[in-house]
């Protein structure tokens, strides 16, 4: 894995945030993936189950540096967010998670500390879900990793090593407990469009359960529920591309230049709209 991290590459300024902000932001920038702004009783029950001590005092510090761990990632500082995050175990695993997924996806250079990361945050989340089972993003961003992972080796690899069922059992957990989860609709749609782009209808449909209607049906909710989330429009995109072929470009590209005419919230989403910008362009 590589030694350093890279540098967000645009400008910080507009996506800090005080706590006061944060808090105000919170839902919008978490449309997405549903994730509860941190309170005191849910960071306590999380030291507890994790086997740390959970007085006042420790519950505050927890607090404070989970609630700064997710202000560093929305400004584009994943190292520090993954730093914070780390360093409270369990009850920092999503941002965490979160903020390696997103850094290995857009900044990571090198293909195979790239690998390693998604599957370090596979790892990660999975190891905390022993003591936090109920934490959904956990369970999200669990099969995040790993269809990434899947995606940089290839899917009939992937499917090969029955990785195809993690994603989709992790999604299914992660769709049973928030149905409106923009991000996990979208993954689940293209867990659908890989498998039959890969193998076909007929066998996706019979071997892994696969249906283009699905595929269609979970990429067009996700694009419902986040209409100013310049992922749901690039992963619509995708997944017509993986589904239609030539015959999907043209609605393709309007997904894409939705997904790049967003004005971003945060820096992900500044990633997000970068890299459909980047389709448009090839």
């Amino acid at each position: 894995m590589s030694k350093k991290w890279r540098a967000y590459p645009g400008s910080q300024a507009s996506f800090d945030r005080s706590v006061e902000k944060l808090r105000r932001d919170w839902d919008e920038l978490h449309r997405g993936d549903r994730e509860p702004f941190p309170d005191p009783t849910t960071v306590g029950k999380g030291l507890k189950a994790s086997g740390a001590r959970a007085g006042a005092r420790e519950v505050e510090a927890a607090l404070s540096s989970l609630i700064a761990a997710w202000g560093a990632f929305h400004r584009g500082d994943f190292e520090e967010a993954y730093r914070r995050g780390s360093e409270l175990g369990p009850v920092g695993a999503v941002v965490a998670a979160k903020a390696e997924g997103i850094y290995a996806q857009y900044l990571e250079t090198d293909e195979t500390a790239k690998l390693r990361r998604f599957m370090a945050v596979a790892e990660r989340c999975e190891q905390a879900l022993a003591a936090l089972p109920d934490a959904v993003n956990l369970h999200y961003l669990r099969a995040f990793a790993l269809g990434r992972y899947g995606q940089g080796i290839s899917i009939a690899r992937a499917l090969a090593e029955g990785l195809g069922g993690k994603v989709r059992e992790s999604l299914s957990k992660t769709l049973a407990a928030v149905p409106d989860h923009a991000e996990a609709h979208s993954a689940m749609g293209l867990y659908h469009a890989e498998i039959i782009a890969k193998v076909g209808a007929t066998i996706g449909g019979l071997t892994y359960g696969a249906k283009a209607s699905a595929a269609r049906e979970h990429l067009r909710r996700a694009t419902e529920l986040t209409p100013a989330a310049p992922i749901a429009w690039i992963e619509y995109g995708n997944g017509l591309l993986l589904l239609e072929g030539d015959k999907g470009l043209e609605e393709a590209e309007k997904a894409y230049r939705r997904a790049a005419s967003i004005e971003p919230i945060d820096a992900m989403q500044a990633l997000d709209a970068a890299y459909a910008r980047e389709q448009l362009e090839d």
